[in-house]
């Protein structure tokens, strides 16, 4: 009779555990359900690990976007053309990007409108162990960049600067910024197109910069939305409060500098906290307008010949 017991006992037990994995189950689907609504009505946008993301982290840790009404969400990535791919297969609803991207992605069927300017800039930097102390000691050398983006425009242009063939400078696609930079630290790579923060970190280790986009009056970053979204009220409302807070916290950046901000610098960038501070001082972030006509014009121009 005792070992009957215990049987009925011991079924119970099984019936109970089925029944709560079932019921976890469900739960869990309804979980997942209401992400999924949440996360579809969300205003999402790809951002890279590079200083002209830092006011929407900015954003973020204040609740910003919160405060002012509208759910965004950050989307991260560390290579442009990803964030490029999520934008056009609707992954994401905006992303930081260039404007040689960025009109690329509009000649290939993708209409974009570009609600901000961003003050993303470039420096040529050269591994200071291949003695490369001017541009045309570039001959013969590796120089890595992104294929189709201002990275691709402005190594064209340090190129024509020099004076060499095109073919005697070998330009090698890395597209992930963090391993950009880490084979400038390992000497893997002569040469090669960065923004901040990952330029900091280079001069930071002494490596020798030879040109600068700002120097040459070169504008080309860049915020951009699928212009469908521009005609939904529900999403244009969304954006507007995202540019709000984008503007927010531009204003706190430029009244405390980047440097306080290290921490987020470092934890969004992937880089020392050291890099934050070594961003020029004078560097300011300025409040949504839109890309220069002239700077949208080379962008063009430069893919016309491509």
């Amino acid at each position: 009779m005792k070992h009957i017991h215990i049987v009925f006992i011991i079924l119970a037990m099984l019936v109970a555990c089925g029944q709560s994995v079932e019921e976890k189950d469900r739960l869990s689907r309804q979980e997942r359900l209401r992400l999924a609504r949440e996360d579809s009505v969300a205003l999402k946008v790809a951002v890279m690990p590079t200083l002209d993301c830092l006011p929407l982290y900015v954003a973020q840790m204040y609740n910003l976007f919160d405060t002012l009404g509208a759910d965004v969400r950050l989307k991260p990535y560390t290579a442009q053309m990803d964030c490029d791919t999520a934008l056009q297969r609707k992954r994401v609803d905006g992303a930081v990007t260039d404007l040689v991207r960025g009109q690329r992605m509009v000649k290939e069927g993708t209409p974009l409108t570009y609600v901000t300017s961003t003050n993303a800039y470039w420096q040529l930097i050269t591994n200071r162990n291949a003695r490369i102390t001017n541009l045309k000691h570039l001959d013969d050398k590796m120089l890595a960049m992104t294929r189709y983006s201002a990275t691709d425009l402005l190594a064209d242009r340090a190129v024509a600067m020099s004076g060499l063939k095109p073919e005697r400078v070998f330009r090698v696609q890395i597209n992930d910024v963090g391993v950009r930079l880490k084979m400038l630290q390992n000497n893997s790579m002569d040469a090669m197109m960065l923004t901040e923060p990952q330029a900091a970190v280079a001069r930071i280790g002494k490596h020798r910069v030879l040109l600068d986009s700002r120097k040459l009056d070169i504008s080309l970053g860049a915020f951009a939305f699928r212009s469908e979204l521009m005609e939904d009220k529900g999403r244009k409302k969304q954006i507007d409060i995202f540019l709000r807070a984008y503007n927010m916290a531009c204003d706190s950046i430029n009244e405390h500098g980047v440097a306080a901000y290290r921490e987020l610098v470092a934890r969004y960038c992937g880089v020392g906290e050291a890099a934050a501070d070594s961003i020029p001082a004078g560097l300011k972030f300025g409040h949504a307008a839109a890309p220069r006509k002239k700077d949208i014009e080379l962008a063009d121009s430069w893919l016309a010949r491509q």
